[in-house]
This record gives structure tokens, sequence and C-alpha cells, in this order.
């Protein structure tokens, strides 16, 4: 039978209790403390430290704490080829999130612009007159040129065979030139027809695509952005 505490000598009851905090201090509260770095290296070796070892700047290192249970575990460090593949990486994907961010906005804002065909419609509409008003304008100003010039060719005829006055000539390469640039013009005001009526018909297509539901950055690139 165990005796009460209150017969042990007190010599005894003294140095218990001048330990107890003593070893209550050696145990250190789990996570708290210093932190102990161990690893094991590539030929086989066991470091322990109480920072990052550097022979293991490739290696993981597991972080322990005072009482040996593990706090996190530090990565490898990279290489300096691993590091610019990462950053190469890392720009490649910003690159990417921003160009879908891109066609997510150019989506939402075709169709705010376009909500229906009708608004389409009417915007092909007013760029197309735009250009046919320019041409008919350019037509117009041809007509007036050969009327200009018939006077001048009629005043010419006396002059076959015999070199032009000056004034004349200078009038005649100057009416010809004109309408010369005339004629370009309403050649390239055609193609922008052309051009026109083929960019509003890309964009059609793909507004049709989304009045029906495709989300916002899923379609593919527009072969050539519209200008219009």
């Amino acid at each position: 039978m165990r005796k009460p505490a209150a017969h042990l000598p007190l010599a005894v009851l003294v140095a218990s209790a001048a330990a107890l905090p003593c070893a209550q201090a050696q145990t250190p509260p789990a996570g708290g403390g210093k932190a102990i770095y161990t690893c094991t290296t590539a030929d086989g070796r066991k470091l322990t430290g109480d920072r990052p070892i550097a022979d293991c700047n490739t290696r993981e290192q597991r972080v322990l704490n005072a009482d040996g249970s593990l706090r996190s575990v530090l990565p490898p460090s990279m290489s300096i080829e691993e590091k610019a593949a990462k950053e190469a990486l890392d720009r490649k994907l910003a690159v990417e999130r921003a160009t879908q961010a891109d066609a997510v906005r150019r989506d939402r804002n075709l169709v705010q612009r376009f909500p229906n065909e009708a608004a389409h419609k009417r915007a092909r509409d007013l760029a197309l007159d735009d250009v046919n008003t320019a041409t008919r304008n350019s037509e117009r100003r041809l007509q007036d040129l050969a009327a200009e010039r018939k006077p001048l060719s009629d005043e010419a005829e006396f002059y076959v065979g015999k070199p032009l006055p000056p004034k004349l000539k200078l009038m005649i390469d100057a009416n010809d030139a004109a309408a010369e640039a005339q004629r370009v013009l309403i050649e390239n005001q055609k193609s922008e027809l052309v051009r026109i009526n083929r960019n509003f018909d890309l964009e059609l297509a793909r507004l049709r695509r989304l009045w029906a539901g495709a989300a916002y950055g899923s379609l593919e690139a527009p072969s050539k952005p519209a200008s219009h």
C-alpha cells in the first residue's frame, strides 16, 4: 500500500517540487520555438540546421518544430534555367489571360452595339451610303471634267500636226490628270464597298452565334478586325 504524500520525508517533497518547473520548461509547445531544417543531399548525407541548408538548395527541406513535429516543407530553389523557364511561362500565361479578357470584352461590346440584326443592317447601310455618296460625287466630277475637256479638244483640232500653244497644252494636261485621279478614286471606292460588305458579313456571322448563346470570348478570333 502506497504511503500518502504527507508521510514522505520533507526533503523529498521539496526536491520534487523544485524539479517540476524544470521538467515543464524542457518541453516547448508544439509549433513554437526555433525551427529545425533537415534534408538529405543528393549523395545521401542527412543534414540538420537551424536555418535553410545551403547544400540542399536543390533538394526539399523539412522544417520541424523543436518537438520533432513537421512545421512545413521548403521546396527546392530553382536553378537559373528553371527560373527563366518559369518566368517565360508566367509571361505566356499572362498574355493568354489578357487575350482572353480582350476577346470577352470585344464580344460584349459587339453585342451591346448590335443587339439585333436590324441594328447591324442599319450600320451596314450607313457605311455603304457614305462610300456610295463619295462615288457619285466622283462620277459627277468626272462628267464636269469631260464637259470642260470638249472645248479644249475642239481648239486643239486647229493645231493638228503643229505644237499646241503652251497655255492650251497645260489646260489639257491638267484636265486629263484630274480625270484620271477621279477614275482611280472611283475604283478605290468600289474596292472599299467590297471590303465593308465583307467585314459586315463576318461580323454578322459572329453576332448570330453570340445572339444564339455562345459565351463571350469562346469564338475564334475574327479573321480581320472590322474598321467601321
